[in-house]
């Protein structure tokens, strides 16, 4: 049996050779149709494009993403082709809400956020969207939350949220057709409707807000900071906007460690549930540093300002950064 796999992924080459011995790693946007033609299953990330281009005569049968996200993924022409994939739902989640409960800290922090008393919209309630709630809600937090697809009691319009919001963040996938359609939520029309120069946050996918016209509702005063995770045209990234932004990042909120691991361990998972595989244990993150002792105090696990300054310096370095992340753990997992 032989698997193809995203060479970044960590913590996962142990589990996969008790699988097999045939796995063979690569970079993900290198990862070509001639590795692919002879392989029964490929472990990716969002870098690997998996469609017709890459697959057509192989003879892959099943694909996992280690991500939440599967839009780099042509599920249309895999069901034609009768290959199976399997995503990795809330993997991330937990890593995702510990960037932004660290953004909000700094924000009140440095940019005049006020937490007790303030508001925040949450775009998107899956299992992202819901943990950030919570966490703005342990923050002092008034929350606003929009999720049309899931039509849950409680919820409001995005006009609510254009209307009252000091902080909106944003949790959905990137879909281009269809009721709901998310490429470009936030876009010119979006920002001229803002009512109280609000912050805004983006860890979803890049083309969710409408790079140009967040750079000109910051320069016009119309949004008051942004902190952004995940970019239009990656690794390619708006300089100027990176510029503008208080806190940059190069697509890592959801890189902790614990959520790495939950990754690779679900992929694995759906990788032997497939095949009909036993299961090669459980994959654990690494331990933490010897005398870490947690004082309570979020910024010490995670302050995403050091990845800011790291991109910033050199913008070029976008895929280094994120393909050589440092470890990284949440607190649930350290007290």
């Amino acid at each position: 049996m032989k698997i193809v796999v995203d060479d970044k992924i960590p913590y996962i080459r142990d589990a996969l050779a008790r699988i097999t011995p045939c796995v063979v790693y690569k970079r993900g946007t290198e990862i070509s149709a001639a590795d692919v033609r002879d392989a029964d299953a490929l472990i990716v990330r969002t870098r690997t494009r998996c469609d017709e281009r890459l697959l057509a005569g192989s003879s892959v049968r099943f694909i996992a993403t280690a991500t939440i996200g599967f839009d780099h993924i042509d599920t249309d022409y895999l069901a034609r082709a009768g290959i199976a994939w399997a995503n990795c739902p809330g993997c991330n989640a937990g890593s995702v809400a510990q960037y932004v409960r660290s953004a909000l800290l700094l924000l009140a922090r440095d940019c005049g956020l006020r937490l007790h008393g303030g508001t925040i919209g949450v775009v998107g309630c899956g299992h992202v969207g819901s943990r950030v709630c919570a966490v703005a809600r342990e923050l002092g937090l008034r929350v606003l939350v929009c999720d049309p697809p899931l039509g849950s009691p409680g919820f409001v319009g995005m006009d609510a949220i254009e209307r009252e919001a000091d902080v909106i963040t944003f949790h959905v996938p990137l879909t281009d057709g269809g009721t709901y359609a998310t490429r470009h939520l936030a876009d010119a029309a979006f920002f001229g409707r803002l009512a109280r120069r609000p912050f805004i946050l983006n860890t979803s996918r890049g083309p969710v807000v409408d790079n140009a016209a967040l750079k000109a509702a910051l320069a016009e005063g119309r949004v008051r900071q942004a902190v952004i995770d995940t970019w239009e045209n990656e690794p390619l990234i708006d300089r100027e906007l990176l510029g503008r932004v208080y806190i940059g990042t190069p697509h890592i909120a959801g890189y902790s460690a614990d959520g790495k691991v939950n990754a690779d361990n679900m992929a694995i998972d759906a990788l032997c549930r497939f095949f009909g595989l036993p299961n090669p244990g459980r994959i654990v993150p690494p331990p933490l540093p010897p005398g870490f002792t947690y004082t309570d105090d979020p910024l010490q696990l995670y302050n995403p300002l050091c990845d800011s300054r790291r991109l910033k310096a050199d913008p070029a370095l976008f895929e280094e950064l994120r393909g050589n992340y440092p470890v990284r753990r949440e607190e649930a997992f350290v007290r």
